[in-house]
């Protein structure tokens, strides 16, 4: 896996860099800034493109900014963003621009190794990994959909799960229930937000996304 970090603190990029090539992984390049960030992926063609939510020069939303631009010159190119706080309009501006290869993390989950590594892979992949905070925080603002309101409680547990990447044994896990009686609360999610399976999206990616995009708007 080759990889690019854009940070602009050094000691977490030079941090990074360290943790991530301890693994076995190629780290290709660093960057400090969004342009350099953007130079880098050109250059060397990564897997996947680690950015921060906030670089110069005014530390807002340029990470965000240089991550949307990455994906819309490679569409195909895995982006995991990390943020030290909850950005949730920057995050569904991310996330509800492609189905796949994406990632947002708040900063602290890098902390805990084995949790960034399997996100990190699975954005590799072509999955997503939200993290459980972001997910949190979306939900309680998840309300103008009328077709979301369909769900139940344990189907927005599900749906909330499936949006930070998990796959159904790890849901089934997480919830104490069979294999079994995920695939049925997943089935029944997907007919209650209209998602057929002639879809041609990842229904799984395209639930995730409804709710996120619904989140943006009441924000």
């Amino acid at each position: 896996m080759r990889i690019v970090i854009a940070e602009d603190d050094p000691l977490l990029r030079e941090g990074l860099a360290l943790l991530l090539r301890a693994e076995g992984l190629d780290v290709v390049a660093k960057a400090g800034t969004p342009d350099e960030a953007l130079d880098a992926l050109d250059a060397h063609k990564p897997d996947v493109a680690i950015l921060d939510v906030r670089m110069p020069p005014t530390h807002t939303d340029e990470g965000i900014r240089a991550a949307v631009e990455a994906r819309r010159r490679r569409p195909d190119l895995a982006v995991l963003v990390l943020s030290a706080y909850v950005e949730q309009t920057f995050a569904t501006e991310l996330l509800t621009g492609g189905v796949g290869g994406l990632g947002y993390l708040l900063k602290e989950r890098v902390g805990r190794v084995e949790e960034f590594l399997d996100a990190l892979h699975r954005v590799a992949v072509g999955g997503t990994a939200i993290d459980p905070e972001v997910v949190a925080q979306l939900f309680t603002r998840s309300h103008q959909d009328t077709r979301l309101e369909r769900l139940s409680p344990r189907e927005w547990d599900v749906l909330a799960l499936m949006a930070e990447g998990l796959g159904n044994s790890a849901i089934a896990e997480r919830l104490v229930v069979t294999d079994g009686a995920v695939h049925k609360h997943i089935r029944s999610i997907f007919a209650k937000l209209d998602l057929s399976p002639t879809d041609r999206v990842d229904r799984r990616v395209a639930a995730v996304l409804h709710y996120l995009e619904d989140a943006r708007r009441v924000r």
